[in-house]
């Protein structure tokens, strides 16, 4: 059974999104849409990962967990997802270089939170 697919995708290659945009509707530049059959969205999924390259892309479909939906992602971000009791949470990487002064974590996440 078909089902409503999202990809974004990031600083990838031209020929990834043209070859995305034949089963999917690109609705704003990097994000794709489409109804696809889980075997379609896994070898489009195969093919968007292997050649990702320094870009990245997020894969979001229906599936059977506790939130509705799976999430898959492919290249270096900093966001990535984290298996939490079953849950998928996005956990951030910090940035490797700061152009301004960090703000420490305790003003992000007061004590006791």
């Amino acid at each position: 059974m078909a089902s409503l697919v999202v990809l974004a995708t990031t600083a990838v290659p031209d020929h990834l999104r043209g070859a995305l945009s034949r089963w999917m509707i690109e609705v704003t530049p990097g994000m794709f849409v489409g109804t696809l059959s889980a075997k379609v969205r896994d070898e489009l999924w195969n093919a968007a990962s292997s050649v990702v390259g320094d870009g990245a892309a997020v894969l979001i479909h229906p599936d059977d967990t506790e939130q509705g939906f799976s999430l898959r992602t492919a290249g270096a971000r900093r966001r990535r997802p984290v298996d939490f009791d079953g849950l998928t949470l996005v956990a951030m990487s910090p940035n490797e270089r700061h152009n301004d002064a960090s703000t420490p974590a305790e003003t992000i996440w007061p004590e006791g939170w």
